[in-house]
């Protein structure tokens, strides 16, 4: 299955600056084709969502898009201009997979980042001290982490991804460990991070932080982009014309007004309204629905299904299955 566009995406896509483009990409591991001809744009000040089952090439093109390998084919561009290795100081990049030096105390261990990201020490120091307050971390500082739970080393890092003040922002599953207060304290901050500029993309399997967070996505799914635009248009895009109609009145009667121009398909009798699920006949709208059934019951609400975002991750993935899977990357 080929790209799969929104309504009016390129041109949506034109009226905002480009942070990251990805064109062309191809990354092969011997016979495996982990990234297959991969081109997208991540609109500069949003947050992005890179979507993809285990597998599919999202960590192949993280890898590449913060140079640590290079790919067989394609280029990327950072604010419309091919990347270069002094560019790696611009980005922020939190891998799924943590890595802290366990041995090594926190202060001093988050301070060897920073200067890696070209810091002065007192600039460094003067601004984790300004986190750890903010976070309620400074008791932390002389810990060594292997002291630290897994959701305090985590605190640590993410932290240290963006105290240099990354342009863009690459989070790789960034909620995964925190419990439910954490996880509030980091979405909050990638919000923060926003207002104030950053470029943010978000690699998740969390499709409810996805519809809560991002404001563009592009899927990969068997090496390929399958779909990629607002949020808001592909959840629009795979809409199925289907009603929630609350109403009062006889179930049979329902069903019988409808007659060509619409489906029922679900019926729940409640204690005031019963609520029916209707899927419009190709040429119907709404209008005409409604004016078969006011006649025989007594309607008080419709609001259309828009599907969620796991619910369009589901159907794109399950529409592209004309390769078999390789599922390593």
């Amino acid at each position: 299955m080929g790209s799969t566009a929104c309504a009016g995406g390129p041109a949506i896509f034109a009226t905002i600056p480009a942070m990251l483009t990805c064109e062309h990409i191809v990354k092969r591991y011997g016979a495996h084709t982990a990234l297959d001809d991969v081109t997208f744009t991540v609109p500069a000040g949003g947050i992005f969502g890179l979507l993809g089952p285990n597998g599919a090439g999202k960590t192949s093109l993280i890898r590449i898009i913060t140079r640590i390998t290079a790919p067989d084919a394609g280029q990327v561009l950072l604010e419309g201009r091919a990347m270069t290795a002094d560019d790696v100081v611009r980005i922020g990049y939190l891998p799924e997979e943590r890595g802290l030096y366990k041995k090594m105390k926190v202060g001093e261990q988050a301070l060897y980042l920073a200067q890696l990201k070209g810091m002065a020490r007192a600039e460094a120091r003067k601004r984790l001290k300004e986190w750890f307050e903010r976070w309620e971390m400074t008791a932390w500082w002389n810990k060594k982490v292997e002291e630290l739970s897994k959701g305090m080393a985590q605190k640590v890092q993410f932290v240290s991804t963006v105290l240099h003040a990354p342009r863009l922002l690459i989070l790789d599953e960034p909620f995964s460990g925190f419990d439910p207060i954490n996880a509030e304290l980091v979405r909050q901050e990638i919000l923060r991070l926003r207002q104030e500029g950053t470029t943010v993309m978000l690699s998740t399997h969390n499709m409810g932080s996805v519809e809560e967070l991002c404001d563009h996505i592009a899927l990969i799914d068997r090496s390929r982009k399958v779909l990629d635009g607002r949020v808001r248009d592909i959840r629009r895009q795979f809409a199925t014309r289907t009603y929630r109609i609350e109403h009062k009145g006889n179930r049979v009667a329902f069903a019988n007004a409808l007659s060509y121009t619409g489906e029922l398909l679900e019926h729940t009798e409640g204690e005031e309204y019963s609520t029916a699920r209707v899927r419009l006949a190709h040429d119907s709208t709404v209008n005409q629905v409604l004016r078969q059934l006011l006649p025989a019951v007594e309607v008080h609400g419709v609001q259309e299904e828009i599907p969620r975002m796991n619910d369009v991750f589901i159907r794109a993935v399950n529409a592209n299955t004309t390769v078999p899977a390789d599922m390593t990357e």
